[in-house]
């Protein structure tokens, strides 16, 4: 499929996930086949001012592409003098975040706060896409709550400002992940505008995302809850949506080898101390299920060197294999 001028090999996307989508768990992701690829989100203002952390949170490899860089803000002017930096960097797509539910997001008035404020949406766009030399996408939700259902409205704006696509989050603001996605305002905004639809909300198995492009229509699948601890999720959706045919699931021996490889380049582009501690919730998303593997997360959630977390990782990896003769 196309966004804009960028071809994308296929409609099975990653979500951006703020403390998850670092470069690390991307290159997994794109190795186990995801189409698209989004950084986590990124602070206009704070890119604005030159900010190094956030500079750091934007490092793409070659390996990645194509990907989108998602920023959040509410401030017209920063918004667009951030699009512009952007075009100096190596990604694709140039993604604007109008569904964060984070209270530390809302009260600003930036994320989902944003679909409040119609009018200023249009403002934002307008002038996203004249500074951009990228296309530009949005990730909105259902509204803000049930009674400010408002997705179809924000995406004839988008559309009419120029965005190139739209990822249609099927839960208000005030639902946070709580309950069920409503796929149905998935299937409204396709109705309503004619640039690619990008669906997002409960799809953590490969049936999932087919039953979502049938009720809905819409044009890929964004996975976020669903790709954590489980980046083979793309090449199972990707494989079943083409097929038909459903891949095993990956065995513990998988999970573990790829829980330990995913540490390793963690801490190679951060370092031990950070390295560590930001992967305890990585390595806790890749053991859940695993038979014993509650006592293991907590093992680790203490443990601050990485010999100490790998010798726990394999011996939990000999002791499944042997109890599996």
């Amino acid at each position: 499929m196309k966004i804009g001028n960028v071809l994308i090999e296929n409609n099975v996307f990653l979500a951006p996930m703020a403390g998850v989508t670092d470069l690390s768990f991307r290159l997994l992701c794109k190795e186990m086949g995801c189409g698209l690829l989004y950084t986590e989100m990124i602070n206009a203002k704070a890119l604005c001012y030159g900010d190094e952390k956030t500079k750091s949170m934007i490092k793409i490899d070659k390996r990645e592409h194509p990907i989108a860089i998602q920023i959040f803000g509410s401030e017209v002017e920063f918004m667009a003098k951030a699009a512009y930096i952007l075009n100096e960097y190596d990604n694709e797509i140039l993604d604007i975040n109008m569904g964060c539910p984070a209270p530390k997001v809302v009260k600003n008035g930036d994320g989902s706060a944003l679909m409040k404020r119609p009018d200023l949406v249009e403002k934002i766009l307008k002038e996203v896409v004249k500074n951009s030399q990228k296309p530009v996408t949005v990730k909105i939700r259902k509204g803000w709550d049930e009674n400010s259902v408002n997705a179809v409205e924000i995406a004839k704006i988008a559309e009419s400002c120029g965005v190139s696509a739209i990822a249609v989050h099927g839960r208000t603001r005030e639902q946070f992940y709580s309950g069920k996605a409503d796929w149905d305002i998935i299937r409204k905004v396709k109705q309503s505008v004619s640039i690619p639809v990008i669906g997002n909300g409960d799809i953590f198995e490969a049936e999932d995302a087919l039953d979502m492009i049938n009720q809905t229509n819409c044009d890929a699948v964004m996975i976020g809850r669903g790709a954590q601890g489980n980046p083979w999720i793309f090449k199972r959706v990707s494989h079943y949506l083409k097929t038909n045919e459903l891949l095993k699931k990956p065995s513990a021996e998988e999970v573990i080898q790829t829980a330990i490889k995913h540490l390793q380049m963690d801490i190679k582009e951060k370092g031990e101390y950070v390295g560590i501690r930001e992967m305890r919730k990585h390595i806790g998303w890749y053991l859940k299920g695993l038979k014993g593997s509650a006592k293991l997360r907590d093992e680790i959630n203490r443990i601050t060197e990485y010999d100490k977390v790998l010798e726990k990782l394999y011996s939990y990896l000999n002791q499944s294999l042997t109890d599996d003769k």
